[in-house]
């Protein structure tokens, strides 16, 4: 018998990324949530962001040519931004993360020069320490 474990997505941040130029919070509830909208609206952003907060390094992946094209570039009423940043944050009350936080933050940064500044719970990570909280929460392709 494999263990069960239940993880409970609570929230995602995002400013900057693509065509969420104002800071952006969906909450989701427990249980099932649906992100619905007509075309255009986002939606694939959403799931980019996701792939991109949790360490996606392919930009084919997340539908974008470089690193530059993930940050907003500007409208009639908005000026192109420098940062791009995605926030996910986890319930940890049951310690699905090897963490004595009741929330966890894992948190992506992206500057127009191609930079990337990975964060779990506002500590400055590296990447393989996103990937490796990632492996043992058993998130990922075969989680």
């Amino acid at each position: 018998m494999s263990d069960v474990f239940l993880m409970y997505f609570q929230k995602l941040e995002l400013h900057g990324f693509k065509s969420f130029a104002q800071n952006t919070v969906l909450d989701f509830q427990r249980g099932v949530s649906a992100v619905v909208g007509p075309n255009g609206s986002g939606k694939s952003n959403i799931a980019d962001a996701i792939r991109f907060v949790l360490g996606e390094q392919s930009m084919k992946s997340i539908r974008s040519k470089k690193g530059e094209d993930l940050i907003f570039s500007g409208s009639t009423g908005k000026s192109r931004m420098n940062v791009a940043s995605v926030a996910m944050y986890f319930d940890n009350q049951d310690k699905i993360f090897p963490f004595d936080f009741e929330t966890v933050i894992v948190k992506r940064k992206i500057f127009r020069d191609g930079e990337n500044q990975y964060y779990i719970n506002d500590s400055q990570v590296r990447l393989k320490d996103v990937a490796e909280l990632i492996a043992k929460a058993r998130l990922g392709l075969r989680g």
